[in-house]
């Protein structure tokens, strides 16, 4: 891809259907930030939460919105499974839930995410401009972040 913002870049697809697909980069992590200022600057406080977490550049699409990708047996009504192991919420109750110790048993928080309209991935896709790697739990919340493009090339599908 010509898009230095995508070079060696791992995307978590959450969504691909007729509109367009949906996904949020998971090894581009830019600090951490404890959750009650991730929870301000949202417009929200709770000063009972505890901790912090690692925060991630999820694309350069809207990097003002956070999401969190987190293990499926967590669940809100606005919860998106992704495919029974992996899932997907974009509220701050999940962030307070976490900062409570009531939220998923694994999660990443990403700003912003990758989007492509309808056909556009398919357009990439058939010019082979990316690889697809089967989804995988333990590569999503591994915190050795050095290695995941080089783990998910070794998963990928079709040779280089």
């Amino acid at each position: 891809m010509g898009d230095p913002r995508f070079t060696h870049t791992v995307i978590l697809m959450l969504r691909h259907d007729k509109d367009g697909a949906f996904g949020i980069v998971i090894n581009r992590p830019i600090g951490e930030r404890s959750i009650s200022t991730l929870l301000q600057a949202s417009g929200d406080s709770d000063p009972d939460v505890e901790g912090s977490v690692q925060v991630f550049a999820g694309g350069p699409v809207q990097p003002e919105l956070g999401f969190v990708v987190h293990s499926a047996e967590y669940r809100r009504a606005e919860t998106l499974d992704v495919d029974g192991r992996v899932a997907m919420t974009a509220s701050r109750e999940v962030l307070r839930d976490i900062g409570h110790n009531r939220g998923p048993q694994n999660s990443l928080f990403a700003l912003g995410y990758s989007g492509w309209g309808p056909g556009q991935l398919e357009g990439e896709m058939a010019r082979r401009d990316p690889f697809t790697t089967p989804e995988d739990p333990k590569i999503i919340f591994d915190n050795d972040r050095d290695y995941l493009w080089e783990d998910a090339m070794a998963r990928r599908t079709r040779d280089l």
